[in-house]
């Protein structure tokens, strides 16, 4: 049994390292094409470790577009998403969990139902809503959608309000506390892992997002970084190593989001329904 034992955990470490050299392969190859020279980046057979190591593509990249354009614009939309989406859905979860009202169940069927309509299907009336309002080559509509609730982070942030104790909102009561007060004082504080989970994934989302800046932005200096760099195609032709470089840039602020919400991350990700 010990034999057993020791061959199967074996087996188990073999299948974790395999499965880490394949995601983490790619990545390391990423970050070595971006500090390769063209000549070096375009040799073949490939060349796996730079030689020189240019640290000066990321500088270069960055002074030749318009990065500091390109980030701002992202940073804004994502911490306007992630605001957003945590005070509307949050408020539209603890109606669906704590309040009492007629058809309650009814309607968070329906709100559940809508997260089945794919994405593609709502663009176009999403776009003539947003034109006829002015607001097309801004970024309002890229940020003002997740003020509005959305559906998942409803679910979400619902199963967390419903996995804390009822005695919390009846003590509360006893002390004088209002609907809101319970909401604000009580659920929201004791929901944080529910909410960085929910804060990574909306910033995760919108950092990301590619299809709807490229609809509603026109102009240049609102591009967000993914539209940004995509727009670099043409400018780095003959020098791809700095676009390789451009998105490891991108990659940046994820990290350091993740890293501190990491332990509220791993912590919602547990209790809140998603497991």
């Amino acid at each position: 049994m010990r034999k057993r034992f020791s061959y199967s955990k074996l087996l188990g470490y073999i299948v974790v390292i395999f499965s880490t050299l394949v995601m983490i392969v790619p990545f390391l190859t990423t970050v070595f094409n971006s500090l390769k020279t063209y000549k070096q980046y375009m040799a073949f057979p490939p060349e796996w470790l730079p030689d020189p190591v240019r640290w000066s593509n990321y500088t270069q990249v960055w002074e030749q577009a318009n990065f500091n354009a390109y980030t701002f614009n992202s940073v804004y939309v994502a911490i306007l998403s992630v605001i957003g989406a945590i005070l509307s859905s949050s408020m539209i979860a603890y109606a669906f969990a704590r309040l009492r009202f007629p058809f309650r169940d009814t309607l968070f069927m329906i709100v559940l139902g809508t997260m089945m309509i794919p994405g593609i299907v709502t663009i176009i009336p999403q776009f003539i809503i947003f034109k006829n309002l002015g607001m097309v080559d801004s970024l309002t509509p890229l940020w003002f959608l997740e003020w509005l609730g959305q559906p998942f982070a409803i679910f979400l942030l619902r199963q967390a309000f419903l996995g804390i104790p009822a005695e919390y909102e009846e003590a509360a009561k006893l002390d004088g506390c209002n609907p809101f007060q319970i909401y604000w004082k009580i659920y929201l504080p004791m929901a944080k892992p529910a909410m960085a989970t929910l804060a990574v994934f909306t910033f995760m989302g919108k950092w990301n997002e590619i299809l709807s800046p490229v609809i509603y932005l026109v102009s240049e200096e609102k591009f967000t970084l993914p539209v940004g760099i995509m727009s670099l195609a043409g400018q780095f032709k003959t020098n791809d190593q700095l676009l390789v470089a451009g998105a490891l840039i991108s990659l940046v602020p994820i990290l350091i989001v993740f890293l501190f919400a990491e332990k509220y991350f791993v912590e919602g990700s547990k209790t809140s329904g998603l497991k």
